[in-house]
């Protein structure tokens, strides 16, 4: 059974930085494409980027290009989100996905809470 679990949430001021961890198990993580999602109180699920299984190539969206920074370590089977700059519009859950191009899979994790605030 595959899980995905994000830690490294939490109550961090305007302007701090936070780094998220997605920890994967039971997946064939160095062949995985990831993603990190994020969804407001009362908004849609946005895409934030994706890295893909060699971890050469990385995308973000417009709202966080400059400020987050996704990397993997396939040797623990783990995804991160590096955020700096936060800002109050970035409180919200934070969710990692998992896509495996073989089967043609997707998992998700349950997210971890981040809140922007002083």
């Amino acid at each position: 059974q595959v899980q995905l679990v994000e830690s490294g949430g939490g109550l961090v001021q305007p302007g701090g930085s936070l780094t998220l961890s997605c920890a994967a198990d039971g997946l064939d993580f160095s062949s995985s494409h990831m993603y990190w999602y994020r969804q407001g109180s009362g908004k849609e699920r946005e895409f934030l980027g994706s890295i893909n299984p060699a971890g050469e190539d990385t995308n973000y969206a417009d709202s966080v290009k400059g400020r987050f920074t996704i990397s993997r370590d396939d040797a623990k089977a783990t995804m991160y989100l590096q955020m700096n700059s936060l800002k109050p519009g970035d409180t919200a859950v934070y969710y990692c996905r998992a896509w495996v191009e073989s089967s043609n899979s997707l998992y998700w994790g349950r997210g971890t809470q981040v809140t922007v605030s002083s």
